[in-house]
């Protein structure tokens, strides 16, 4: 065999590893980067990128469609599924191209192929061995399904609803979670007929209920449908279409059901227990530096118990490298990471839930601005709501928003949590106005006791 050493090995090219190879060697480092895909991993390819280009397009024949409302004559004759997909498509390889420059810049080694750990140094691909002082482990996730469901045929994941060349009738989601949600909006702006299976009591169960019950709302004026509190129990293919059963009797027809159960951490066939990897539950665990049991190696993103969101990944990569350089950066509060969900309507939070707030801090204050004061949000005809949560007498420690481009918000309301602002902190800020911005500023507003544009 050829061993080939490096100050840094990684598995994995994804958001977390080609974060923390590209820190790594601006920091000086020399780096192995191990991918057996395409440079970018689930995020760029298969996941965050492609998704929102579809949920773009959705947004214009939505545009399209609604464009009466404003004044604007014009029709939606149709969505072209090719011409969408050649969009989206074109946005994937642009970024790509980009990102093997990058590597190529930063003199980062790429290598192709499937990595196993072989012990705390050494990663082997195709029958070489890297060695690394350090190696960080990014191999990410997979789509999950249920037991006894097996995707194929008409039960697909989102892999494959990313890429379907039609536009279906009729489609049944199992799951609201953020995959859910967001596949449900874009084939509803699209012209099919979406329900949407959820297992637990509300849609997106992990926001704040204000948030799920104001997205809930949204959902049925535009006519997408929903069970929630009830358990899929299985589903029959036919050439004809999909038969969906759920635990009360009830049963659905479809031509396709995308299975959004969430994501599983990619770590089987690695080697990682083998080579002495603390796994639970097929995640790495690791201490608050993101450190495993064996001295020298890393864990980030999707494979780390946690939000699988690669911002986080991201960030992840990028303190671990700064760890190894020796620059001891501050450990990632996983509250601070800012969430957002990019259906129609948009979900945006940060920070707290209600019910976590008052699990820590026992006394909690709240309040909600509803985005009909907000004349941006009216221009835009868009329903929704801000939601502040501090601790009594204390800092803001959760924010949550709900409506059209709210994510664009999140922004500011993550330094709002990071830096433990207290209401009186933000009230005197300027809000540019016109901007949805300004819905912000004036719940700080109403929390420090200084209400304007707020009734009873």
């Amino acid at each position: 065999m050829t061993d080939t050493s490096a100050d840094l090995v990684i598995l994995g090219g994804g958001s977390g590893g080609y974060a923390c190879a590209f820190r790594a060697a601006e920091l000086g480092l020399s780096v192995v980067l191990v991918e057996k895909d395409k440079l970018g991993g689930t995020c760029l390819h298969r996941g965050c990128i492609p998704t929102k280009a579809l949920l773009h397009a959705a947004e214009v024949a939505d545009s399209a469609r609604d464009a009466d409302q404003f004044g604007v004559k014009a029709a939606l004759e149709g969505v072209d599924i090719d011409g969408v997909n050649k969009y989206k498509d074109g946005i994937v390889a642009g970024l790509y191209k980009g990102l093997q420059g990058l590597a190529k810049a930063h003199k980062v080694t790429l290598v192709e192929g499937a990595g196993t750990l072989v012990d705390a140094n050494t990663v082997e691909v195709n029958g070489t061995r890297y060695t690394g002082k350090n190696v960080v482990l990014a191999t990410g996730s997979y789509s999950k399904t249920l037991p006894g469901l097996e995707l194929g045929g008409r039960v697909i994941a989102s892999e494959q609803a990313l890429n379907l060349d039609f536009i279906p009738n009729k489609v049944v989601v199992l799951g609201g979670g953020v995959i859910g949600v967001e596949f449900a909006s874009v084939w509803r702006s699209f012209g099919a007929e979406v329900t949407i299976v959820e297992a637990l009591p509300h849609l997106v169960p992990n926001e704040d209920e204000f948030v799920s019950k104001r997205l809930e709302r949204a959902f049925r004026k535009r006519g997408i449908k929903f069970k929630t509190g009830v358990k899929f129990t299985g589903a029959t293919q036919t050439d004809a279409g999909v038969s969906v059963s759920l635990e009360n009797g009830e049963t659905y027809d479809a031509d396709l059901l995308l299975v959004a159960v969430g994501r599983g951490p990619n770590t089987a066939g690695h080697g990682f227990e083998a080579a002495g990897v603390n796994v639970e539950r097929g995640f790495v665990r690791t201490d608050e530096r993101l450190r495993t049991n064996l001295p020298g190696v890393y864990a980030v993103g999707d494979i780390v118990p946690g939000l699988q969101l690669a911002h986080r990944g991201f960030q992840q990569g990028i303190f671990i490298a700064e760890d190894i350089a020796g620059l001891n950066p501050q450990p990632i509060d996983e509250a601070g990471i800012p969430r957002v969900t990019y259906c129609h309507p948009e979900v945006a939070s940060v920070g707290l839930t209600e019910a976590a707030a008052k699990e820590q801090y026992g006394s909690v204050e709240t309040f909600t601005y509803d985005l009909a004061g907000n004349g941006k949000s009216q221009i835009l005809k868009t329903q929704g709501a801000v939601k502040l949560v501090r601790a009594t007498d204390g800092p803001v420690v959760g924010l949550h928003l709900v409506g059209d481009r709210v994510g664009e918000l999140i922004g500011e309301a993550q330094l709002i949590y990071n830096w433990e602002a207290l209401p009186e902190d933000v009230a005197p800020l300027v809000h540019a106005h016109p901007t949805q911005t300004e819905a912000l500023g004036e719940a700080h507003l109403a929390l420090a006791g200084k209400p304007l544009h707020v009734h009873g």
